[in-house]
């Protein structure tokens, strides 16, 4: 702790935070008792209600075959409803059928498409089943630099030749932007043989690109347009927040409901749109083959539930809380000293619930480490620059208050800067000299050198560390200068042997 700051207890108590009024379990009980159409949650609820005697998978049989501790720890419910798919009138997920293709069917209204697939693997595996469905060998695509490194994967795997699709650079920050819908149009003029356009809205930090100018580009060059939209599972539900990309035009959306949505961590969706150009068969083929054949019922009912949530009374009262928290926080974040928000003075669209902030004296790992060891407050992720916030709907307004007055304690202090390094960003903004293709260069002949020695040989791995999961480098690309203060964390590197 630093030595300027002295605590006498716990530094919520300290600071005197009263609970919320805006939502409690009070609230949200009363909520609750609206009905809400679930049907994975129903045929969990018979399965509990339900006991039998079981002679499968998963070994614990209900809990009885785990240590005390762990049982303890995580409670009795949690491991009796740890099962998986095909037992108990639960339903399968591939193909799907029952209760879990009940709640798919659900979700699909819900957000009016096609297909909604429930994932369990995060939306890795969905953005991996799409380069499946979707890709061929040696396939020219466009792809958004900003990508998370499971987009990028999918080149390697499929073997595809990628042209970067580079977002704006906000200098100031040293992050991506959005992505201009001129600069789109140029890449297709350049590549018209291209199969396919991927991007990534929201960014991680929250910014927000043209999905329905980009949609309209695509259309008028024929090719399908993918949005990895994982941090904007809550657009859906509200009109305060961006679009959701299924209302744009894209042809496939990818939502981490595990990120801001309320679902289990891991707990993902995949829509097909109603017009998309994308063989929905192809894509359901592929999830065969990249998902887990032992999916975990609570992941799925979570993906269920979150859904129903969402679309409830409870539910849009909390998206509507983590709205207004965000708002409050900018408002009030106006007058601490030296502190700036991101999106609040520089003429960009973005997600209100998502807050990127610097304060002048102090890098963003700094007042991560401050925050943490000082005040008992975690936040998102950090950067050389700043710190991202996230205003989730399981955030109080009691808890933002407290994050202002921690902010205004750090304002007036003098803290040394030891967390500083020179040079070292979020990801180098620059675009990739790409002189092999992604695939070849996985799995050509390679070795390890020292990172002092890597600058002008081929990189030979993915270099993309999260968050944010973009990537610094890929297979096939040189190495070069500006690369070496993101590799820090690195002593050596594989590269082409040659």
């Amino acid at each position: 702790m630093n030595k300027n700051i002295s605590f006498k207890s716990n530094p919520i108590e300290e600071f005197n935070i009263k609970p919320s009024i805006l939502y409690d379990r009070e609230l949200s009980a009363s909520f609750e008792e609206e009905v809400v159409t679930a049907p994975l949650l129903d045929a969990l609820e018979n399965y509990k209600k339900s006991p039998c005697v079981g002679f499968h998978i998963p070994g614990h049989n209900r809990g009885r075959g785990v240590l005390g501790r762990f049982e303890n720890l995580i409670g009795q419910d949690a491991l009796l409803l740890d099962t998986t798919d095909e037992f108990d009138s639960l339903g399968t997920l591939h193909p799907a059928t029952g209760a879990i293709a009940d709640a798919m069917k659900v979700a699909s209204i819900a957000y009016n498409s096609k297909r909604t697939f429930f994932i369990t693997s995060g939306s890795t595996i969905s953005n991996l089943a799409i380069a499946f469905g979707v890709v061929s060998p040696l396939d020219e695509i466009i792809i958004a630099r900003n990508s998370h490194r499971s987009v990028l994967t999918g080149t390697i795997l499929t073997g595809s030749n990628p042209t970067w699709l580079m977002p704006q650079l906000l200098g100031d920050w040293s992050i991506f932007g959005a992505i201009e819908a001129d600069e789109l149009e140029h890449q297709l003029q350049l590549k018209p043989e291209a199969k396919f356009v991927w991007v990534v809205n929201p960014t991680y930090e929250g910014m927000v690109s043209d999905i329905k100018g980009m949609a309209e580009i695509c259309k008028k060059y024929d090719v399908p347009l993918i949005v990895d939209e994982a941090h904007g599972s809550l657009w859906n539900y509200s009109s305060e927040l961006p679009s959701c990309a299924l209302e744009l035009g894209a042809d496939a959306v990818v939502h981490s409901l595990h990120k801001t949505g309320g679902a289990m961590t891991q707990a993902s969706m995949l829509h097909i749109s109603k017009n998309s150009k994308l063989d929905v068969h192809k894509i359901e083929h592929a999830l065969k083959l990249l998902h887990t054949t032992s999916p975990s019922i609570l992941l799925l009912a979570s993906l269920d539930a979150a859904r129903a949530h969402l679309s409830s009374k409870g539910g849009q009262k909390l998206i509507k809380n983590a709205i207004d928290n965000a708002k409050y926080f900018r408002r009030e974040a106006k007058n601490i000293k030296n502190l700036s928000v991101l999106g609040e003075d520089d003429n960009i669209k973005c997600d209100v619930t998502k807050i990127f902030i610097k304060m002048e004296g102090l890098s963003g790992k700094r007042l991560e480490t401050i925050l943490e060891l000082d005040f008992n407050i975690e936040i998102e992720s950090a950067s050389d620059i700043g710190v991202l916030i996230l205003s989730n709907i399981g955030n109080t307004r009691a808890e933002f208050e407290y994050l202002i007055k921690a902010l205004k304690e750090i304002s007036k202090r003098e803290y040394p800067d030891i967390c500083h390094l020179e040079g070292k960003k979020y990801m180098p903004l620059m675009r990739p000299e790409t002189v092999m293709n992604p695939r070849e260069a996985y799995f050509a002949s390679k070795k390890l050198v020292k990172i002092e020695d890597a600058v002008g040989k081929i990189s030979a791995e993915v270099i993309a560390l999260c968050p944010p999961g973009i990537s610094v480098l890929l297979p096939g690309e040189i190495i070069k200068e500006e690369h070496l203060p993101y590799l820090s964390d690195f002593s050596e590197i594989e590269v082409i042997d040659k």
